[in-house]
């Protein structure tokens, strides 16, 4: 049955700090830069703030968690619980598993595998890991993320944590790099198809194309200057969507200008009949 769902980033003018994680190419170490965000709403109070609104489920981007404590994992699952939603995935948005420097990608695998920990601890179900920066064409860098993420997959099967990804990034920029990972994972990786992350005059046939090996769908519409999104290009896209059967999470993305619950509103109008109508 599919279900109305948002990410953090569609929210991320109103969750406190952003705590974005980089490599320090000098001490080959991972770095915290934050930037300053106001905090309207705490992370432990937006599964019930969601549901008020009428979502069913939330993904939380790995760089709003104010803390990855063992007691405050335990407090945010307890969040979600109380309000009924479900915490669907966590989004890790730093990592490249075809990075050259093999100091770097060892590094960053093993952080990978920490905040697939964090999944765990937290009651997420998925956690979504980029692919990689190289070249949707270079077919050794697919092979090298299809190994690395399977081995991340058998990882988050131990602890009860599915691990997928996305057309996030370089390496799955197209459908067609998309699926072939897909397929030399034996398809133990889910994906997540965006929206937005899809480019030129095949982009709906592109998103028809990874829709069958979707767990969700991230609705990115185009947005004018104003925060309006293009109905009728996003109607298109939900169309392709529906044609393929698709049964999942719709989740709503807003990063425009303006109130982020009200743009928010604007999306979710256009999505609510496809959800409501559903295979």
């Amino acid at each position: 049955m599919s279900y109305l769902s948002i990410s953090t980033w569609s929210l991320h003018r109103l969750l406190g700090p952003l705590r974005m994680t980089a490599w320090d190419s000098e001490s080959n170490n991972h770095i915290i830069n934050e930037q300053e965000q106001p905090l309207v709403h705490s992370l432990l109070d937006l599964p019930g703030e969601a549901a008020a609104r009428g979502y069913q489920a939330l993904e939380i981007c790995h760089f709003h968690f104010p803390s990855t404590e063992a007691a405050y994992l335990e407090q945010l699952k307890a969040a979600f619980e109380a309000a009924n939603m479900k915490f669907d995935t966590l989004l890790v948005d730093y990592g490249d598993l075809t990075s050259e420097d093999e100091i770097k990608r060892a590094a960053d695998i093993h952080y990978i595998k920490k905040w697939i920990d964090i999944a765990s601890l937290c009651g997420a179900k998925q956690i979504r890991v980029v692919a990689g920066e190289a070249s949707p064409t270079n077919d050794a860098a697919i092979r090298l993320s299809a190994a690395a993420l399977t081995d991340l997959a058998l990882y988050g099967q131990s602890i009860s944590v599915h691990v997928i990804t996305e057309n996030f990034r370089s390496l799955t920029s197209t459908a067609a790099s998309s699926i072939k990972l897909l397929e030399q994972t034996n398809h133990k990786v889910g994906f997540i198809t965006d929206f937005g992350n899809y480019h030129g005059s095949e982009k709906t046939e592109e998103i028809g194309a990874t829709t069958p090996f979707s767990v969700s769908i991230h609705v990115k519409p185009t947005y004018d200057s104003n925060g309006i999104p293009d109905k009728d290009e996003l109607i298109s896209y939900l169309r392709k969507v529906d044609s393929n059967g698709f049964n999942g999470a719709y989740v709503l993305i807003y990063d425009g200008p303006g109130d982020m619950w009200a743009g928010l509103d604007r999306v979710k109008s256009i999505v609510t009949p496809f959800v409501l109508t559903a295979h």
